[in-house]
């Protein structure tokens, strides 16, 4: 991954280049502070920017193995600390809760201070509540120390996809370096419930986290020695970095973001009549028109950086990939939470046995890892986006489609793994690269954190309304309320049928974000080569 001089191509959808805002007439701006963001990026050897994509690509690895270890895990936690059926989702929901609404702050934190100590921080941040986790004494404790988890994963993790942005100069060297971080975030998944299913099966699940701390300190040490020294810009006091943070935006976004993946996590389960439920989401809707309202009005001043420039809608394939990465992670996402229902609650298969059904999504991981950086620097992007998106959306048809329950695992749930982590595998990468050349150097840790709140919010969005389809369906199968039992049942034909038609909603998901890319990049994009 050496870094020589290549030349610039275009982005795919309309040529601008890095820091330039395109509007919807096809005029390019000048963003703000460009000159002041953007450098040179860093003379690297093969060898460290190899060590440098390993290192920070860790910290999408473990944000995705810290989600999916308590999926795994969600039984035996429950038994052990007491916590009743009712709060169970808290298991779940709170790292990503906190995450989500973290991620646009620290990114911006990030960009404006600087991005190897926030890296770092976090990194430790993560290590240390990661740690204490192993040791909650009860429920509240141990809720306690999972927001703390997401709190230092929505540090380092757009912090990461910043220092990619900003170590590796556009072309070639960067198309490596976002393929390899991009593929190591599902990897993360996959492991994550691989590890986690062998770990909590044969020892505490205290265990899972143990190991989650010990990779977490590996991340932290290697982003210590592997990550460039930044150059401290220009009027750098702290006094005058602190005027470029916007807090207001912060305070906005952050309980604007915190609200409304909070109500959609747990809507389902309150019951959206309840009367704080709506309450709740006009609130957050509120603090979210206020934190647009106060950024756009920032951005006119021209004498405070916002928190992030709203302009940058107003470029098509901005705009697009984020939601694109929204609508595909609503579908993966779902994917893997009504596979594993269907196997362990539907078919009775032990946390070991389902576990074993997902390593093919563990083996193609790794070969997509290999594969598609060269691949992308070959072909134009247009066709990865399009493959990927419908490889995604056909791993849930299969589960939808009324195909007997007793086939065979290795005649579709087999293929249903590989396409579906072909899908994530093969589409993020190009998304990562089309946003980090939409945006200055400046904004690159910011840009990371908004396609990683995309991710949040397809995820957390997408789970809630398939939830709500599928308590649905299965109460009109069984005559019954839908505020009654509608738990998964064995080899139950009306829990089988409201688990397809969660299915059917996550592969329209996928099409959506399939139209999405036929719409918007097909249109735009240049039949050259290196199109990201």
């Amino acid at each position: 991954m050496d870094q020589p001089a290549e030349k610039t191509t275009d982005a795919v959808a309309g040529g601008h280049s890095a820091g330039a805002v395109n509007n919807n007439n096809g005029n390019v701006a000048p963003a703000q502070d460009e000159a002041d963001s953007q450098s040179t990026p860093p003379k690297l050897s093969r060898s460290q920017s190899i060590a440098l994509v390993a290192a920070v690509s860790g910290a999408g690895f473990l944000n995705t193995f810290s989600s999916q270890a308590a999926v795994i895990t969600l039984p035996t936690i429950s038994r052990d600390l007491n916590i009743p059926p009712g709060r169970q989702q808290l298991v779940i929901s709170v790292y990503g809760l906190a995450f989500g609404c973290f991620l646009l702050l620290w990114g911006r934190v990030a960009d404006v201070f600087n991005k190897r100590m926030i890296f770092v921080v976090g990194s430790v941040w993560v290590t240390l509540s990661t740690a204490v986790t192993a040791f909650a004494p009860n429920e509240g404790a141990f809720h306690a120390f999972r927001a703390l988890q997401g709190i230092g994963a929505a540090a380092n993790v757009p912090t990461a996809i910043g220092v990619l942005g900003t170590t590796f100069a556009r072309g070639k060297a960067r198309i490596y370096a976002f393929s390899f971080y991009s593929a190591a975030t599902p990897l993360g998944s996959v492991l994550g419930n691989l590890l986690s299913g062998f770990i909590a099966s044969y020892t505490s699940w205290k265990w899972v986290f143990g190991v989650l701390a010990i990779l977490a300190a590996c991340v932290t040490i290697a982003g210590y020695f592997t990550i460039p020294p930044q150059k401290s810009s220009r009027n750098s006091t702290d006094a005058r970095l602190l005027d470029r943070l916007d807090l207001l935006g912060a305070i906005l976004s952050t309980t604007g973001l915190g609200s409304l993946l909070y109500v959609l996590s747990t809507g389902n389960q309150a019951g959206w009549a309840t009367p704080w439920v709506p309450v709740v989401i006009v609130v957050a809707v509120a603090l979210i028109i206020g934190f647009i309202v106060w950024e756009t009005h920032l951005e006119a001043r021209n004498n405070c950086p916002p928190l992030l420039r709203v302009s940058l809608f107003r470029t098509r394939d901005f705009s697009a990939s984020m939601a694109v990465m929204c609508m595909l992670f609503a579908s993966f996402n779902g994917f893997l939470v009504y596979t594993t229902i269907f196997y362990q609650d539907y078919q009775q298969l032990s946390a070991l046995q389902t576990t074993l059904r997902f390593i093919p999504t563990g083996v193609v991981g790794v070969v997509m890892a290999i594969s598609i950086a060269p691949l992308l620097s070959r072909i134009s992007t247009v066709p990865v986006l399009l493959a990927g998106s419908l490889s995604t959306s056909i791993s849930s048809l299969l589960f939808a489609v009324p195909i007997p329950t007793d086939t065979s695992y290795f005649k579709y749930g087999l293929w249903a793994m590989i396409l579906a982590t072909l899908g994530a595998d093969s589409t993020t990468p190009c998304l990562y690269s089309i946003v980090s050349h939409a945006v200055s150097d400046e904004y690159q840790a910011v840009a990371g954190a908004m396609l990683n709140v995309s991710m949040q919010l397809g995820r957390v969005l997408g789970l809630a309304i398939a939830t709500a389809t599928q308590t649905a369906v299965t109460a009109k199968a069984r005559h019954a309320h839908v505020g009654g039992d509608t738990s998964v049942l064995p080899w139950d034909e009306s829990s089988l049928k409201g688990l397809r038609a969660a299915n059917w909603l996550n592969f329209s998901f996928g099409i959506a974000s399939l139209v999405i890319i036929i719409t918007v990049f097909s249109r735009s994009a240049k039949p050259a080569r290196n199109n990201v």
